[in-house]
């Protein structure tokens, strides 16, 4: 799958809106809510890979560019080159670990979301029994 990355950027802002909304708490709206995060929580890991493949191609293409030649012509230190390559690829890095941490947050809310859900059900199941 050919993916940008505005489409990444762009589909990255509308998860992080979803997953900054605030739930009202009904067991059905958790339930709802944990089935849609685990499909970003897929997405978002998906998303990562492709995003780290478009940040390894744009190295690899400045790497041939642009490093190489400043390399010869100025001797840089390995360091150097790195910190020269990191800088130019700063897009698709930015874009790599917004994603990581999206997923990681997918994953955390999704895990909050089945505590809330297990505590729903517990004040269920006591209102029912009379405790």
């Amino acid at each position: 799958m050919n993916t940008d990355i505005q489409t990444l950027n762009a589909e990255a802002q509308a998860i992080s809106a979803y997953l900054q909304t605030t739930l009202q708490g009904s067991p059905e709206e958790i339930q709802q809510r944990m089935a849609d995060t685990m499909v970003h929580v897929a997405r978002t890991g998906e998303m990562l890979a492709q995003a780290k493949r478009l940040l390894r191609r744009r190295k690899s293409e400045e790497i041939q560019n642009t490093i190489l030649r400043i390399a010869r012509e100025n001797c840089l230190s390995a360091k150097v080159q790195n910190a020269l390559l990191d800088s130019i690829a700063e897009d698709e890095a930015f874009l790599v670990d917004t994603l990581d941490r999206l997923n990681a947050a997918a994953t955390h809310q999704l895990d909050a979301l089945r505590t809330l859900l297990s505590y729903e059900r517990e004040g269920l199941r006591m209102n029912k029994t009379g405790y």
